[in-house]
């Protein structure tokens, strides 16, 4: 099934949901999927729909061709537009940053993974550090140029990265703009796998149904969770914890999983 969702639609950002898996794809091939004004917006407003729709339990997303997404759209901001191709329109405010992508990605609930079917860097690298699993081709890499580019990491790069893999290996790989091949990207645990290019649709997949075949409002309260868990102590979270098992333990899906463990059969989840 293919879900329209509501804003003005682009080509450049294709968005299918089947079953329980919603796929946000990239989709300028031509361009190695670099992000345009119009990706910007419509990627936010999509992620947010999905994040409501009670159907998606999990979000994959990945890029058509060779990259993944090569960062923002550096062609048009050097000839005056797109982003960053002026800076006053920036500073006065044009973008609202509080509804930017890799704030989004991190305040929604619904679980993401990142099918890294090619090239990550700059404002791409951070899209996919902001996704709770990366799940990379053998063809894919992560390039922190930002650096090299006269920049810093453009949305959120600088926080995410030293929470993945601590601060020294983050400040090397920011400071020398370093690009990582898939397999360097998973000695140092910026992915969780890195298949052949040809099974990375199929594995991501059956990730995203392991993920999606277990009970929706505990997974979604699971990722709440360890978003808190960032930025507070061990005593608030127990504490933030507990309140949010009280409304679970009344859920038909928790008394579904009791039902399926004692009679020994795979439970089946309506997310309520």
């Amino acid at each position: 099934m293919t879900a329209n969702p509501t804003g003005p639609p682009t080509d450049q950002l294709l968005y299918d949901i089947d079953g329980h898996i919603a796929t946000l794809t990239f989709n300028r091939p031509d361009r190695m999927n670099t992000i345009t004004t119009t990706m910007l917006g419509r990627l936010s407003e999509v992620l947010l729909e999905a994040d409501a729709d009670p159907e998606v339990r999990v979000i994959v997303i990945t890029g058509s061709g060779k990259a993944w997404c090569a960062g923002l759209d550096i062609a048009a901001a050097s000839a005056g537009e797109g982003i960053g191709g002026d800076g006053a329109a920036t500073m006065s405010g044009e973008f609202d940053l509080r509804s930017a992508p890799p704030i989004v990605l991190n305040k929604i609930d619904t679980p993401t993974i990142a099918a890294l079917n090619g090239g990550a860097a700059g404002y791409g690298m951070d899209l996919a550090l902001g996704c709770d699993i990366r799940i990379a081709s053998d063809r894919a890499k992560l390039s922190a140029a930002y650096t090299a580019r006269g920049l810093v990491p453009e949305s959120g790069g600088t926080w995410l990265l030293p929470r993945i893999v601590g601060w020294s290996t983050a400040a090397e790989l920011l400071f020398t703009a370093r690009t990582l091949t898939a397999e360097q990207a998973l000695e140092l645990g910026l992915v969780s796998e890195v298949v052949p290019a040809e099974a990375l649709a199929d594995r991501a997949m059956a990730v995203a149904a392991e993920v999606a075949a277990n009970a929706p409002l505990a997974v979604r309260a699971a990722k709440r969770m360890m978003r808190h868990a960032m930025t507070e102590g061990l005593e608030d979270h127990v504490q933030r914890q507990y309140l949010a098992l009280l409304p679970l333990f009344g859920t038909k899906d928790f008394r579904e999983a009791m039902a399926a463990y004692m009679e020994k059969r795979p439970p089946n989840f309506e997310g309520s």
